[in-house]
């Protein structure tokens, strides 16, 4: 499908789901191609923002594993196995590689890998609204819980441009969403969105986009090509819009895609040893981790791994048992793969949430949201491993050593990537906008 914003004749929806209008046309069906306007980033991006090489620049690719929710940092890598009961919970804490740093007992994979990455202990900001706080980590600019600032992966899009015939930005399987989808492109526009990848651990799964389930009907190609004449002439009465004025361009690289061997190839995970999927794990996250991989070898300038659920205001440690073993597999054979093929050199992984969990257990038996502290790991793309960056205090409450913000954690991105995070872009009403209004490298993990 694809959408067209209409712009300046935009009202606002009642379903609340988006503040614009737009058309919607079936043009590529059975394919459902949202492609064109995804693809439209290659050329926007060679004619209008063209990248500058900043010194220091390291990453040709950024993963990101986001734990949608909030995971909690005292239950996995800031344990506080000194601190009461009530704050210090269920689980012990184990050593590690690196000597000196512990970690949650619930993750043994990942201590083996504590030397290959830079643990933060000191993520913080001020909110603890779910959207809000998701919007102002994957952007790096606080806003409101509907996303008024475009997200990182989006940006990024925006300034590198396509590698081939892959899009710039993918998420797998998609963008984080608790009431509605969040981290999207904003006043980018549609072009930047992510490209959802879907989820890799269903059976027959296959990226909608790139593949035709069934044959078309006899005749369905003369319907289509009927409608986009009628496009055609709907995109000559509408100036200013260049999603409609440039469709043809788009609709043909989307048909491009399709058929490209290069872009089938880096989502078949079916090329994949059966030794290597069971390392990442027979999961949700274990294969979306190893598409990941894939693509970023494949040339993906920012793929976003989502892993939600980290939400436990009751019986977190029933949540945890689960959820913290899936999470030490999938991203113990991710790090570990990253390195064994070399793409730790030109790849930067970054995992966070949108905050951490309260220090003290509530009545519930679980962990409410706690933005003063939480922990992020980097890792790759001149990242120095084995290091601790920050520290919170006894209680895992308040950061004590070194607060990296959200705008500092985009900044680094961006800097990693060779983009300007103060560049000035423009909103499609001609409004100048940086990129990041504050906050700087995260320089101790590379010093």
């Amino acid at each position: 499908m694809l959408d067209i914003a209409l712009g300046r004749l935009a009202r606002t929806r009642c379903d609340g789901v988006t503040r614009r209008d737009f058309l919607r046309v079936g043009a590529l069906a059975p394919l459902g191609l949202s492609l064109p306007a995804l693809l439209a980033a290659q050329s926007a991006s060679a004619a209008t923002a063209a990248p500058s090489v900043r010194r220091g620049a390291h990453a040709k690719s950024v993963l990101l594993v986001y734990l949608g929710g909030g995971l909690s940092h005292h239950d996995s890598f800031d344990p506080k196995a000194d601190a009461v009961s009530e704050i210090r919970g269920k689980y012990g804490e184990i050593r590690t590689v690196v000597p000196g740093l512990h970690v949650g007992e619930k993750l043994p994979r990942m201590a083996r890998m504590m030397d290959k990455v830079c643990l933060v202990r000191s993520g913080t900001h001020e909110n603890d609204h779910h959207e809000t706080a998701t919007n102002w980590v994957l952007s790096g600019r606080f806003g409101s819980p509907f996303g008024d600032h475009p997200s990182i992966g989006s940006v990024v899009a925006h300034e590198t441009g396509f590698a081939g015939q892959l899009p710039p930005y993918v998420a797998v399987p998609k963008n984080p969403s608790f009431t509605w989808e969040l981290g999207r492109s904003a006043w980018l526009g549609g072009r930047y969105e992510s490209f959802k990848a879907g989820d890799p651990n269903e059976k027959g799964w296959r990226v909608r986009d790139l593949s035709r389930t069934q044959p078309l009907p006899e005749g369905s190609g003369e319907r289509r090509q009927t409608l986009l004449k009628a496009v055609d002439n709907l995109a000559a009465k509408v100036h200013g819009n260049d999603q409609i004025a440039t469709y043809d361009e788009f609709s043909r690289k989307a048909t491009e895609m399709v058929l490209s061997t290069s872009a089938q190839n880096a989502f078949a995970l079916d090329r994949e040893t059966d030794s290597v999927r069971d390392e990442y794990g027979r999961t949700e996250f274990g294969q979306s981790c190893l598409l990941g991989r894939r693509l970023v070898e494949a040339g993906v300038r920012f793929v976003t791994v989502n892993y939600g659920g980290w939400d436990h205001h009751a019986k977190i440690f029933e949540g945890l048992d689960k959820k913290l073993p899936e999470l030490d597999r999938g991203l113990s054979a991710l790090v570990a793969d990253l390195d064994r093929r070399g793409l730790f050199s030109e790849t930067l992984l970054l995992v966070m949430g949108e905050f951490g969990r309260t220090p003290k257990i509530n009545k519930d038996a679980g962990r409410d949201h706690w933005g003063r502290a939480g922990s992020l790991l980097f890792a790759g793309a001149g990242v120095q491993g084995g290091r601790v960056v920050g520290a919170t205090d006894k209680d895992g409450a308040f950061v004590t050593d070194r607060p990296v913000r959200p705008a500092d954690v985009a900044w680094t991105v961006f800097e990693s990537l060779g983009i300007d995070p103060r560049k000035v872009l423009h909103t499609p009403e001609g409004r100048p906008v940086e990129i990041l209004d504050q906050g700087g490298m995260i320089s101790e993990l590379f010093a």
